[in-house]
């Protein structure tokens, strides 16, 4: 599989909305003595913009977690490079900590997902790392194809 290398200007025009406040979080002013004014906070950062490829990117991510765990367990020579290919993945596209953050969840959820129904090889276990394995390449040709740079 290549490594997928994204360009980190494609991000979607439009950020998420805020949520609505209710009622219930609309408190009425107090009548205590008036407040000391507040020295000026700096502003938030903007929220983070989901990139037009992040669910693809998201599912190739659980790809590699669940290929780190199958072709472990059936110990396969490419075993131990669904690690580094993940690092690789966050290393690119990781531009802040909640990006690889979910990056790292995807793999994670991935991983864990075939580690509860696999405890060892089964010819079972080695169909779904090869399906994975197609899936994967065919993911990362159309990201490549689409955004790369």
């Amino acid at each position: 599989m290549r490594r997928v290398a994204l360009a980190l200007c494609l991000f979607a025009a439009c950020a998420p909305l805020a949520p609505a406040s209710t009622l219930a979080q609309q408190r009425a002013p107090s009548r205590a003595a008036p407040k000391a004014p507040e020295k000026e906070k700096e502003p938030a950062p903007p929220p983070e913009q989901p990139a037009p490829y992040d669910r693809d990117l998201m599912r190739l991510a659980e790809i590699i977690g669940s290929l780190a765990l199958l072709r472990g367990l059936c110990a396969e020579p490419d075993a131990g490079e669904w690690q580094k290919r993940m690092q690789a993945l966050i290393d690119a596209e990781g531009i802040t900590q909640a990006r690889r953050d979910r990056l790292a969840g995807a793999f994670n959820r991935g991983y864990r997902s075939y580690a509860v129904t696999y405890r060892i090889c089964t010819p079972s276990a080695r169909e779904a790392a090869s399906r994975f394995v197609a899936e994967g390449e065919r993911l990362s040709q159309a990201l490549a194809g689409r955004f790369g740079g």
